[in-house]
């Protein structure tokens, strides 16, 4: 089977989708942190110039053709996350992520280190999660503590829609309005953008019941229509099923790396917070790769940032166009009747 297209117990019997630090390695990460903390570049302006990593990055490489050419994840483990305060471990995960690609917000205040396990947007994220893509090309979360989640492989998610309903397999490549924040804030703007897009057989999804189901509040959005909600539920199903999900144990120190469009994720199980335990439980980066995939304007609805990134939520004081919220013909995409094939390595 080829890599984009998998199935969650195919995953268990083979680890080699996990990377272990090696100790150079983690000798390399400490320097790297350390020097960017003794010259006080502050963290918005380090690149990954200012955190060198001359064997590491290599790796990091690999993991990104891996994250858009292979399964759409990496696990890399055994980051010793205790030997770190606060402000160094946002060093660390930036760090990381700057070889990787470039920061986007994630929420109206302009928030590019994103920490989970904390009230954030006025709601608790460690509440259970349903299955769901973020609003960015690339998601790298940073463990601190136990965490329980879950994967899907969006293609396997697509074509077990298509297997039992291909009549509403169309609908995801229709125009759908989402908010961009949760709680959603009046003053936001709803995006009206398509669910999917296939460019050959690389399939790439957007998928957030939550956000798709706020936006019904507004009174210029369009309702969901039967057949709409009837795609969402087999959505659900399909990526909560026990034939395609993995679950993962997280630890800490674990650095988990997705691709947004290939892989769904989900928190299933929060692991219980002593009611003193200090900081974060993550934290979380969205990126825009270096080599990002080819995907149309409308995909995202927005320009990209003055960074050269796309995607995320940008903040209150950027103006951005508004969008029509009225469905148009040409809103849908090209339809793909057939389903999304294993593309060999």
């Amino acid at each position: 089977m080829g890599p984009a297209v998998w199935r969650g117990p195919d995953l268990t019997r083979s680890r080699d989708w996990a990377q272990y630090l090696t100790p150079s390695r983690l000798d390399e990460l400490d320097a790297a942190v350390r020097a960017v903390r003794t010259r006080g570049t502050p963290l918005l302006k380090v690149t990954a110039e200012h955190f060198p990593l001359p064997g590491l990055a290599e790796d990091l490489a690999r993991a990104a053709d891996e994250l858009e050419n292979g399964r759409g994840f990496v696990l890399v483990r055994g980051i010793p996350v205790e030997d770190y305060g606060p402000a160094a471990l946002g060093v660390l995960l930036w760090g990381l992520g700057r070889h990787l690609g470039i920061p986007v917000s994630q929420n109206t205040t302009g928030h590019m280190l994103g920490r989970t396990g904390t009230a954030e947007n006025g709601r608790e994220d460690l509440a259970a999660q349903a299955f769901h893509t973020d609003e960015a090309d690339a998601v790298a979360l940073l463990c601190l503590r136990k965490i329980r989640t879950a994967l899907a492989s969006s293609a396997a998610v697509h074509n077990a829609v298509r297997a039992h309903r291909p009549d509403l397999l169309d609908s995801l490549y229709r125009t759908h309005f989402l908010v961009r924040e949760e709680p959603d804030p009046p003053q936001v703007p709803c995006r009206a953008v398509p669910l999917a897009h296939r460019d050959g057989e690389r399939f790439s999804l957007r998928y957030d019941r939550r956000r798709l189901e706020s936006a019904q509040h507004r009174a210029d959005v369009p309702r969901l229509s039967p057949a709409e909600v009837e795609l969402f539920d087999l959505i659900d199903a399909a990526a909560h099923s026990p034939d395609l999900r993995l679950d993962l144990d997280l630890a800490p120190g674990d650095l988990l790396l997705l691709n947004s469009h290939a892989v769904l994720h989900s928190l299933t199980a929060p692991a219980p917070v002593p009611a003193r335990a200090p900081g974060p439980q993550a934290l979380r980066l969205w990126l825009t790769p270096h080599r990002p995939r080819t995907l149309p304007r409308d995909f995202w609805g927005d320009a990209p940032s003055a960074a050269g990134g796309r995607g995320g939520v940008p903040p209150l004081d950027v103006i951005t166009p508004q969008t029509p919220t009225t469905r148009k013909p040409h809103d849908r995409a090209v339809r793909t009747p057939g389903p999304i094939r294993p593309v060999p390595r």
